[in-house]
């Protein structure tokens, strides 16, 4: 394989970017439909070298592809290079990444359809596909930290896409600035990292932590930091909150956002230095408890959500710690292998929703109902994608998540009854979805998302074949792509831990087709799937448990869920206005105007005085100036009488 390929797939998407901004937009801006066509050719051809990078990985020694660096800068003895790494776990992202993104591009033409920015959405969408990409592929930290933040950007620009909506301009500059705050941890760890070791080169770093170079609590607080910038990304309690309010921008944003991009950059950034994390206890621990946590947190509020987005929201983040507590408890091939299947299946279910929503003109589940007969592509797909979620064998999520919670009960029982009763949580907020979006009597629907939306004012009906082909082909992949390790094909490329050099913990139930359906963990998780399931079907299609009468029964266990644990409350209402802002701020706002600005000003205002005073003996009078003279001289000569 040509030695440019790997480099030819984070640029194409890049070189999309500016062909669209730089040209389309300017100077074509009659043609909107040619930046759609330019974005998928260039994804497409990305996600074809991926495949072809993909069979050249798998094929080679060690899994791991050598790939010659550029020289980027030489600053006295540091010479910084610029090079990709192409090892299993860059192979698989870089798959799961460029093939999500095209089926989400394929179907933005269908749903941005008649949107006045749709220019500038492309534009968008090829430059965070490239910065996404150039993050996986990146061989250094530095240069990490770059794409890194430029994901950041792209993710601040899609989310308030439309920015005239003030609550989408809110959405994007809550996702920024919350994120910055992990960011800052990240900043901090690569700091620590160069100041003990003096370079950026994540090869090295692997070889170094090996030998014992960089060791102890060092070690300990680099893993935590780059574990914080980690939770930022992938939206980990406590900096879970922006996601849910991301929702506000387009929903194919969403589904590329939510699926395999954005948010599985931190389950990326922990698998890239799991190394690090092997090597501290404490480190891996956070990452265990931290992600075990998030699971159970985010799915209890997806319980209550009325819009279909906001519960495939709350599931993002509860899968998202489900992979923070493979990566904790199994290892890089446990983690990544959820996220590989996860992006299959939460693609398809966020599509599915903005399909709901170009067919019936809302995000409402409780002005949905009945779509199933007008909507039957959509409805398969969207019980398909439900059903893997939920880890319905054999369906795509049955085979990740029960790695997860084998591992979890080999190391620890907590951690493992939090992640089962999770699994309740999930397939009950799932088929609760299902039933009230397809199910029962329609409800009228609403108005649409966007003025791009109007066919929905003659009824509810099936989204056009340009958004219904990407929902068939994910449907596909989240029936079957679990399978790959049926075999122990998945676990086997992780086996070398990712091509440098760490052993990744193997996935433990390689047992065949049906072996785990023998073993009873699995089974006893699948069980629990189909009762959480059960349980939505008698509530919500039978009635024969009253949904109303539960919240009030439960009313302020209800209230504290529908209002998210009040978390918003907290950071705006307390930290931010109290503390922050009527604290701190105006503290410092006092001291910068009494004591700064006090000084400055009382030092002007000395010197003015002095200058006032001293004008005064300049009175222009010769005798008074020569008495002046007489006196000095006088004095002086007393002086040199006295003391000469």
């Amino acid at each position: 394989m040509p030695t440019q390929v790997p480099w030819l797939i984070f640029l194409l998407p890049f070189a999309s970017f500016l062909l669209i901004g730089l040209v389309l937009r300017p100077f074509l801006p009659k043609y909107p439909k040619v930046g759609g066509y330019v974005t998928i050719g260039a994804v497409g051809i990305s996600c074809a070298l991926a495949l072809w990078v993909m069979s050249a990985v798998i094929a080679a020694p060690e899994h791991m592809l050598m790939i010659d660096d550029i020289q980027w800068a030489v600053i006295g003895n540091l010479n910084i290079h610029l090079g990709v790494m192409v090892d299993s776990l860059t192979a698989v992202m870089v798959v799961v990444v460029t093939f999500v993104s095209l089926m989400v591009q394929i179907y933005s033409q269908g749903y941005m359809k008649g949107d006045p920015g749709y220019l500038r959405y492309y534009a968008f969408m090829s430059l965070f596909t490239a910065c996404m990409l150039g993050l996986v592929l990146a061989n250094n930290i530095l240069f990490m930290f770059i794409f890194w933040e430029g994901v950041g950007l792209g993710s601040y620009l899609l989310i308030g896409f439309w920015f005239h909506k003030p609550s989408a301009a809110n959405a994007a500059k809550k996702a920024f600035i919350v994120t910055r705050l992990g960011d800052f941890g990240f900043l901090a760890a690569i700091l620590i990292l160069f100041a003990n070791t003096g370079t950026f080169d994540a090869e090295e770093l692997y070889k170094l932590v090996a030998a014992g170079t960089l060791t102890g609590s060092t070690l300990t607080w680099v893993a935590v930091g780059i574990f914080a910038g980690a939770a930022g990304k992938s939206a980990q309690f406590p900096l879970h909150v922006w996601l849910p309010d991301a929702m506000e921008g387009p929903t194919p944003v969403s589904s590329l956002i939510h699926a395999a991009t954005m948010v599985a950059a931190g389950v990326f950034l922990v698998a890239r230095f799991y190394p690090l994390f092997a090597h501290s206890v404490e480190a891996m621990l956070v990452v265990a408890v931290i992600g075990a946590f998030t699971a159970i947190f985010a799915a209890s509020m997806g319980l209550v959500m009325n819009d279909i987005k906001r519960v495939l929201a709350y599931s993002t983040i509860s899968q998202l710690g489900y992979m923070m507590l493979g990566l904790g408890v199994g290892g890089v091939a446990i983690g990544i292998f959820h996220l590989f299947t996860h992006a299959f299946f939460k693609c398809l279910l966020f599509l599915g929703a903005g399909s709901v929503n170009h067919g019936s003109g809302t995000f409402d589940m409780r002005l949905m109902g009945g779509l199933r007969k007008a909507m039957p592509w959509t409805y398969i797909t969207f019980v398909i994608g439900s059903l893997s979620l939920a880890g319905i064998w054999p369906l795509a999520g049955f085979w990740s998540k029960d790695e997860i919670l084998v591992s979890a009960f080999s190391n620890n029982p907590v951690l493992f009854t939090l992640a089962i009763i999770t699994v309740f949580m999930t397939a009950f907020y799932m088929f609760r979805a299902v039933f009230m979006t397809f199910h029962g009597d329609y409800k009228g629907g609403a108005e649409p998302e966007h003025g791009g939306h109007d066919e929905h004012s003659h009824g509810p009906h099936e989204s056009p074949l340009v958004m219904v082909f990407p929902m068939v082909v994910l449907a596909l992949l989240a029936i079957c792509a679990g399978w790959v390790n049926v075999t122990g094909g998945f676990s086997a490329l992780f086996g070398h831990g990712g091509g440098h050099g760490e052993a990744a913990a193997e996935v433990n139930l390689v047992t065949g087709f049906f072996g785990p359906l023998s073993h009873p963990l699995p089974l006893i998780s699948l069980l629990v799937a189909l009762a959480g399931i059960f349980l939505a079907w008698a509530m919500y299609i039978k009635k024969w448990i009253s949904a109303e009468k539960i919240g009030s029964m439960f009313k302020p266990i209800h209230t504290l869920l529908s209002r998210k644990y009040f978390m918003d409350e907290l950071y705006e209402n307390v930290i931010v206005k109290t503390i922050l802002y009527n604290g701190i701020f105006k503290v410092m706002a006092m001291f910068d105007a009494d004591v700064v600005d006090g000084t400055v000003n009382g030092t002007a205002n000395g010197a003015a005085g002095a200058g006032g005073m001293l004008r005064k003996l300049q009175t222009g009078q010769t005798q008074l100036y020569v008495l002046t003279i007489a006196i000095g001289v006088v004095a002086i000569a007393v002086c040199v009488f006295i003391f000469g």
